[in-house]
């Protein structure tokens, strides 16, 4: 859209250069009458409209493609996946931050986190997480996943049964089962990443699922 609006600006501005041509050239004449070396010569070079547009057409190319060559340059270490629960945002990015991994991995949220990714009531949603890893190991060339599910999920209640999330233990059964799920899944998709798994507590404690 912002390409369009440019390109359109531009044809009105060389209309409007056509139309103002006739007295801007008789001002040339005078200007050129002085013989200043300096401008005589800028002001004796043809300015077509077929440069004018083309010009328009490199500056408008540059600035889409300038997006993706900045993220192709963009290292990352790690690319995280975490659950959209505004309780658990904060908590995610301290235990990063503690990691030394503040600016340095790529984060893909979906509500249930793993869940998302290997539930089948889900299954809409799965290959959205995959074309973005995919592309984060081609742009970012991460070198692990870190997944990290958390406890009281809403998502987990809609996936699975009450009485698989009914007491602590239970809860913790159920995401440890769904993140080596997840683990298997990588491993068969990107053999060449490392993994980890953890399922987080609303206070930032974390035990990890190996």
């Amino acid at each position: 859209m912002a390409t369009k609006t440019l390109y359109g600006a531009l044809h009105t501005s060389v209309r409007s250069w056509d139309r103002n041509r006739e007295i801007s050239m008789s001002q040339i004449g005078m200007w050129r009458d002085s013989r200043c070396s300096c401008c005589s010569d800028l002001l004796s070079r043809s300015i077509s409209r077929r440069r004018i547009l083309k010009t328009a057409g490199l500056v408008s190319a540059a600035a889409i493609l300038h997006p993706l060559v900045v993220c192709a340059e963009a290292e990352a270490e790690a690319l995280v996946l975490s659950c959209i629960d505004p309780r658990i945002q904060e908590p995610v990015h301290k235990y990063l931050d503690e990691r030394g991994l503040t600016g340095r991995y790529s984060h893909f949220v979906i509500a249930g986190a793993a869940i998302a990714v290997v539930s089948p009531v889900f299954f809409g949603w799965h290959k959205a997480f995959w074309d973005n890893l995919a592309l984060s190991v081609r742009l970012n060339q991460i070198k692990k996943v870190i997944a990290l599910d958390h406890r009281d999920c809403a998502t987990a209640k809609t996936a699975y049964s009450e009485a698989a999330l009914a007491t602590p233990a239970a809860e913790a059964k159920t995401h440890q089962r769904v993140l080596l799920q997840f683990r298997k899944q990588v491993g068969e998709r990107q053999p060449k990443l490392a993994i980890e798994t953890g399922l987080m507590a609303l206070d930032g404690s974390i035990e990890m699922i190996s």
